[in-house]
């Protein structure tokens, strides 16, 4: 009796509650009907029925309430929704100010650092072309011929059929060297009527730093949306800007392809990251738009483009492996890859480079591997288990699918990449000289210890440790739950501390010690993970939810850790914008008011020669460093250039650079006019190179490359090993000497195949004889 009086009771207290009561009733029917042994069946069932239809009407109610509710409690602290509309209005209208006006700065900073660098205003036409040195003196010189074109039709079809620049080679340069940025500057400058108000050298460096600009608001953008204030942007922009000589490589080859493409790369990730966040579903759409737009556009910029898109793609993955991640946005942007992989392909002339791409072998991959993943996450230990062999059977069946690509399809254009990969790990020697020349090259060299106290000067590196290692071990616990079973929350508050759950965050933390790994390799690829560097410091230190995750770890009682974390993540940036402006910024207004002064009196001499002098269908050979300064001078034809994705130049480059070798003059003179050249040019920095690592000299290359020294190694990888020979050049076992002196002292034979017809202290030009006299 008192078991069923329980119930019964229960009902009774409730039944005078209104709303309440009436909810308790059915309840207590319930349990004294279970109590009774059931025997009033249907009249629960009616109960229950009439139960679950009052609680959707009263969570309906609620629903339309939450707004009014949230309404009230905003006009009782003060804020009606007007305001907070306005709040947020102008918190995003000056945080845009800020990015924008961030990028503008710096694309002035640029354009006034480089006028006093080279003085630039004041310089005659040739004297502003000899400052681009290299491919970017080719790139420049496309650029110059699409202007003269009677027409843009008859300009492009002349670079995709271009028989003018390399002797008894045609090339489809648009291809090969990538010239859709040339295409695009020639048509805005035309079409934008700019001939009669600016240079076309001016028009082509001025969108190159207006890109630079575009690159510093990507990333500022990135860091907003990532911390939730534009304080972040700023900082991110103030230690990019400070940490120039690790960023970018705008001072030294403006017109090269990464200049162009990495803006775009800022852009795509910017887009990514706003697209991977939970709660901008409002602004997913444009998201995705743009991450289409900027990936298709970077592809197009840059020939090496699907390499980094590479690394992001294993981000990706590594991501939506552990269920951090929506897998229908990843799986989009995987499907972007293939659309832009599919039109690379076809307007870059059916570039095969693309088909064999692991890029493309990875999404195919991870396509075939899709049913199998959205049977895994059951939450059961076997679809743990098989997570582990779904990311092996990914990654097997990538590696496969490349390997039987490259045995279908016919390419050649990254042989030499993978050569330079073998021997760089250490898995084979080699004796080439191509390839040991660019593995004596700095930027493929490990970098250096004052790269790593420049960032450490900057504060910047201590600050991206301490960020990367908070996230990281954040990420490792939230992979640790999810592997437990435990889901994600739908919302991660800041008093959550789980910095660890936001997948952009944990995308970029992959994305960054992934670049990181590249950038301890090779030095080259510091400018592509410096600048996000920046990003993600700059990011950690204004984010509260950065300093909440530390406090809860440290079970902070003395003071509220919110508190604590909302003043750190204004105080700490502060402080160091503070000591960054202190310190750098006279640096910075020095550098631009220092006059400096870039002048080579020998190479303008050696130009106005050539185009007084040389006949027109003149061909001349040479270091491929300065072929490109030539042909970009005077528009002379040359035998060769400073390219290395194509095998044919790699061998032409290697031939010519035998002028300093050990060879005789006859080899010497085949050479030369097995490639049709009329002139020769011999550089005397190269023929009497004093560098500081022996074994990376030209000369040295060369010998070792044609067996003229004493080797007691194979060629090495290292910059500290990088010493083939430490003896003095007597060991040289070749019976003749080396050719760029022995053709100074005019005697027999080198008289009989060439006459010198110009010199200066740097250059020495001969004629290559077509009759040999061989009168001594």
């Amino acid at each position: 009796m008192r078991e069923r009086s329980r119930p019964r009771g229960r009902r009774e207290a409730g039944g005078g509650g209104g709303t309440g009561g009436a909810e308790a009733s059915p309840r207590g029917e319930q349990r004294g009907d279970l109590a009774a042994g059931g025997s009033r069946g249907p009249a629960m069932e009616e109960g229950a029925a009439d139960l679950r239809q009052r609680k959707k009407q009263n969570c309906s109610e609620s629903d339309k309430m939450a707004p009014e509710q949230r309404n009230k409690e905003n006009s009782k602290l003060g804020r009606s929704p007007k305001y907070m509309l306005i709040q947020r209005f102008a918190k995003l209208f000056f945080g845009c100010l800020a990015a924008v006006t961030s990028g503008m700065m710096y694309a002035v900073y640029l354009s006034t650092y480089h006028e006093r660098k080279f003085w630039f205003s004041s310089r005659q036409e040739l004297e502003r072309e000899i400052t681009f040195q290299g491919d970017s003196a080719i790139y420049y010189s496309f650029y110059k011929e699409l202007l003269k074109a009677p027409s843009f039709e008859r300009g492009v079809y002349e670079l995709t059929h271009n028989n003018k620049t390399v002797s008894l080679k045609t090339i489809n340069a648009v291809q090969q060297m990538t010239l859709y940025p040339e295409l695009i500057a020639s048509v805005l400058y035309q079409a934008s009527g700019s001939e009669e108000v600016i240079e076309p050298v001016y028009f082509y460096i001025g969108i190159v730093f207006g890109l630079q600009g575009i690159y510093v608001t990507a990333l500022f953008v990135t860091s907003w949306v990532m911390s939730g204030t534009w304080l972040a942007g700023m900082l991110t922009v103030a230690w990019f800007i400070i940490n120039r000589t690790d960023t970018t490589r705008i001072d030294y080859s403006i017109p090269s392809r990464e200049n162009w493409a990495l803006p775009y790369f800022a852009c795509q990730v910017a887009a990514l990251t706003g697209y991977l966040k939970k709660n901008l579903n409002c602004s997913a759409e444009f998201c995705y738009l743009l991450v289409n737009a900027s990936t298709y556009t970077f592809m197009m910029m840059w020939e090496y483009s699907h390499y980094l898109l590479f690394v992001q793609a294993i981000s990706l993955f590594l991501l939506d492996s552990f269920s951090l991640a929506q897998t229908e946005k990843v799986h989009e942007v995987y499907k972007i890859y293939l659309f832009s992989l599919f039109l690379g392909y076809l307007l870059q002339f059916e570039n095969s480079a693309l088909l064999v791409s692991p890029l493309l072998s990875f999404i195919a991959a991870l396509m075939l591997s899709k049913c199998l993943q959205m049977n895994m996450k059951k939450g059961t230990f076997m679809s743990r288990l098989l997570k582990v062999m779904y990311i092996y059977l990914v990654l097997t069946v990538a590696v496969t699918l490349n390997f039987l690509l490259k045995m279908c399809v016919p390419h050649k254009e990254n042989e030499h990449l993978l050569k330079f990969i073998e021997v760089k790990l250490g898995l084979n020697t080699t004796k080439n000289f191509t390839m040991n020349w660019l593995l004596c090259q700095e930027s493929l060299q490990a970098p250096s210890q004052d790269f790593f106290l420049r960032l450490t000067q900057s504060s910047l590196l201590p600050f991206y440790i301490l960020v990367l290692i908070i996230c990281l071990f954040s990420v490792t616990q939230v992979i640790f739950r999810r592997i437990c079973g435990e889901p994600l929350k739908e919302t991660v508050k800041l008093e959550d501390g789980r910095i660890g759950e936001r997948p952009e965050i944990v995308y970029h933390v992959i994305h960054t010690i992934l670049l990181g790994c590249l950038a301890m390799c090779l030095e080259g690829m510091k400018y592509l993970w410096t600048p996000y560097v920046c990003m993600l410091a700059a990011f950690g230190v204004c984010s509260p939810e950065l300093w909440m995750t530390l406090f809860k770890w440290l079970r902070l009682k003395a003071v509220h850790p919110i508190l604590l974390a909302l003043i750190l993540s204004m105080a700490v940036p502060t402080i160091i914008g503070f000591s960054l402006w202190k310190e750098f910024f006279p640096r910075i207004m020095t550098e631009l008011t220092e006059l400096q002064e870039f002048y080579d009196p020998d190479t303008v001499e050696l130009m106005t020669w050539i185009k007084r002098q040389a006949p027109v269908a003149a061909v001349f050979a040479g270091s491929p460093q300065l072929m490109g300064v030539i042909k970009l001078c005077t528009g002379w034809m040359v035998s060769s250039l400073p390219l290395y994705n194509d095998d044919d130049l790699l061998k032409r480059n290697e031939n010519i650079y035998q002028i300093y070798s050990k060879r005789s003059a006859e080899d010497i003179y085949k050479i030369l006019t097995s490639y049709k050249a009329n002139f020769l040019v011999i550089e005397d920095s190269i023929c009497n190179e004093v560098g500081p690592v022996r074994g990376c000299r030209v000369k040295d290359l060369l010998d070792i490359a044609n067996g003229h020294v004493y080797t007691r190694e194979s060629p090495v990888t290292s910059r500290q090993s990088q010493v083939v020979c430490e003896e003095d050049d007597n060991y040289a076992y070749s019976k003749y000497g080396r050719f760029c002196h022995e053709i100074k002292m005019n005697y027999s034979p080198y008289v009989n195949y060439f006459t010198r017809v110009y010199w200066n202290r740097s250059y020495f030009v001969y004629r290559i004889n077509t009759v040999i006299s061989f009168q001594s």
